[in-house]
C-alpha cells in the first residue's frame, strides 16, 4: 500500500455522510478525500483495553494512527506510552466516539470497545463513510446483528470482524501446523473424516461467582454514563467495569464471546455459515442464583442444536478448562452431581463431562478431527502429507493475517474473509442458547430464514431489549 496514492486508496466506494443517531447529534464528516502528507490510510481507534492496544499495534503497520477513544483516559494515556513509535504523545484522544468520528482526517475506525457498544459504534462509523474492523462479538443482541448486517450492506462499507481464528494463524509457536484452522476446514468439507454427524463447540470455563458488590465512588478518569450507554443506568461498582462480561447488561456471557470465535469455525466446516440451527436447548448454571448486585450471567452450561443438515451440535463449557483472564472472581465451586446431571441431561459421554479441550470437534462417519488455537489433532490431518488433497478440492479463501487481510479489502474493495453476515450468522447460536438458559432450559425452535423463533413469543421478544437514550442502536 506504500506506493498507492490516498485518491486511489478511497477509490471504489461512496463516501457515506448520515445524520447522527444518538439524538440531535449530526457527524460533521463530509469527506474523507483529503490528500495527506502520506499515502497510507489514517485510522482512528475506539476502545483501548487489552484487545484494542493489540489491534492497534498492528493495524499501525498498515496505516497511520490519528486518533484515540476511551471512555476511560488512563487507557488512552497508557497506550500513547506503551507504542511511542506510532502514536504521538499529542495525538488527538477523547472519551465519546462520536467526536472521534467528527474529524475529517480518518478513513478508517479499528473499534474494541466493550461488547454492548459493539453495533452502536460500528453503525454510526459505518454511516459516517468509514471501513471497520470491529471486535468480536458481532452484536450484544439477534435484532442488533440484523441491523448491523443491514448496514454494512446498505453503506457498501467493508466491515472485517475480529474472528481472527479465520487466518491463517498459530496462536502458539512449535506445533506442525500454522493454519490450523483453515486445515480443519478443508478437511472436514472434503470429506476426509466422512459424513459430517456431529460438531462439538467446546469453550473454557470462566467463574463468575461473585457479589454482592457495593457502591463506590465513580473514577475521574471514567465516564460512567457513557460507558453504560444503552444499558438500564446502574450505580458504579468497579466490578461492573470489569469484569464487565459478569453481567448481562453488558455481554452475552463467555457463551458469547468464546461462542462467536468457535461457532464460526464450526460453521465453516458444517458449511453451514449463512444459515442456522432449526432446534436449541441449552441449560445453564448460575452461579449466583439472581441475588442482587451479583455477576448474572451462567459461568457452566451444555446445549444441543440441531441443523437442516442433520448434524447436531454439542455446544458447552469444558469443566477442566478453568481460565481467570485476570478477572477478580470468588474462589471456585464444585459443581454438585445433582446439578451436572441437570446441566448435561441424558445420554452425555463422560468424555464431555470431563472435557478437557477448548475447541471445535469434528466427528464423522469415518473418523474426528480436532482444532483449536495450537494444533489439529487427528488421523485425517497426520496423513494429510502423504495423502495431500487434490488440486481440485474445495479451497479456504486464503488469509495470512486478519488485519492484512482487512486492510487489503479497504485498498480492493473486496469481502474480507469475516464479514458481517457471516459474523452475524456465527454468533446467533450462541445468543440462541444464552435466551434458552435464561428461560430454564426451555427448548426452542428457530426458523432460520426468517430469524425468528416459532411459537414461543417471550423468547421471540428477547431477541431485543429495552435500550436507555439517547443511545438506542437504531
Amino acid at each position: 500500500m506504500k506506493n498507492q496514492t490516498r485518491r486511489r486508496f478511497l477509490q471504489g466506494s461512496t463516501v457515506a455522510v448520515s445524520a447522527g443517531i444518538l439524538g440531535a447529534y449530526t457527524f460533521t464528516t463530509q469527506t474523507r478525500a483529503a490528500e495527506s502528507k502520506n499515502d497510507r490510510p489514517r485510522i482512528g481507534v475506539i476502545g483501548l483495553g487489552g484487545m484494542g492496544q493489540t489491534d492497534t499495534r498492528l493495524a499501525a503497520a498498515y496505516g497511520d494512527i490519528v486518533a484515540l477513544c476511551d471512555v476511560n483516559t488512563l487507557k488512552t494515556d497508557d497506550a500513547k506510552k506503551h507504542f511511542p513509535d506510532f502514536i504521538k504523545e499529542n495525538t488527538p484522544a477523547y472519551q465519546d466516539y462520536r467526536r472521534l468520528l467528527d474529524r475529517n482526517d480518518i478513513d478508517v475506525v479499528i473499534q474494541a470497545a466493550t461488547d454492548h457498544w459493539h453495533t452502536k459504534i460500528n453503525i454510526d462509523a459505518l454511516r459516517s463513510g468509514r471501513d471497520v474492523y470491529g471486535e468480536k462479538p458481532f452484536s450484544l443482541t439477534i435484532e442488533e446483528g440484523k441491523l448491523h448486517r443491514k448496514v454494512v450492506q446498505e453503506t457498501g462499507r467493508v466491515f472485517q470482524l475480529g474472528t481472527q481464528q479465520r487466518s491463517a494463524r498459530q496462536f502458539f509457536d512449535g506445533g506442525p501446523h500454522p493454519r490450523p484452522f483453515q486445515e480443519a476446514v478443508e478437511l472436514v468439507r472434503n470429506g476426509r473424516i466422512g459424513k459430517l454427524r456431529q460438531v462439538w463447540v467446546a469453550i473454557p470455563y470462566v467463574s463468575m461467582k461473585g457479589g454482592p458488590f457495593a457502591e463506590e465512588a465513580i473514577p475521574a478518569v471514567l465516564d460512567w454514563d457513557m460507558y453504560q450507554g444503552q444499558s438500564p443506568q446502574r450505580l458504579y461498582t468497579s466490578r461492573r467495569y470489569h469484569p464487565f462480561r459478569g453481567w448481562f447488561d453488558y455481554c452475552g456471557s463467555m457463551a458469547a464471546d468464546w461462542g462467536n470465535h468457535h461457532f464460526d469455525i464450526a460453521h465453516w466446516g458444517m458449511d453451514t455459515e449463512l444459515t442456522g440451527p432449526i432446534s436449541i436447548e441449552g441449560r445453564g448454571i448460575f452461579p449466583n442464583e439472581g441475588r442482587a448486585d451479583c455477576f448474572d450471567v451462567p459461568d457452566r452450561f451444555f446445549a444441543r442444536l440441531q441443523y437442516k443438515n442433520g448434524v447436531e451440535v454439542l455446544f458447552f463449557t469444558s469443566l477442566s478448562v478453568r481460565e481467570t483472564y485476570g478477572f477478580p472472581v470468588d474462589p471456585h465451586v464444585e459443581t454438585s452431581q445433582d446439578k451436572l446431571d441437570w446441566m448435561f441431561g441424558k445420554d452425555v459421554p463422560d468424555e464431555i463431562r470431563n472435557y478437557t479441550r477448548n475447541g471445535v470437534m469434528f466427528i464423522g462417519e469415518k473418523s474426528r478431527l480436532f482444532v483449536n488455537r495450537a494444533n489439529v489433532y487427528g488421523r485425517a490431518s497426520e496423513e494429510l502429507k502423504e495423502n495431500p488433497l487434490p488440486p481440485d478440492a474445495w479451497r479456504v479463501r486464503p488469509s495470512e493475517s486478519h488485519m492484512q487481510n482487512f486492510f487489503d479489502c479497504v485498498k480492493s474493495r473486496e469481502i474480507p474473509v469475516a464479514p458481517a453476515d457471516i459474523g452475524h450468522r456465527s454468533l446467533t447460536p450462541c445468543q440462541l442458547t444464552v435466551i434458552s438458559m435464561r428461560l430454564g432450559g426451555r427448548p426452542l425452535q428457530w426458523d432460520p430464514d426468517k430469524e425468528e423463533i416459532v411459537g414461543d413469543p417471550e423468547a421471540q421478544a428477547m431477541q431485543a431489549r429495552e435500550q436507555r437514550t439517547p443511545y438506542v442502536v437504531s
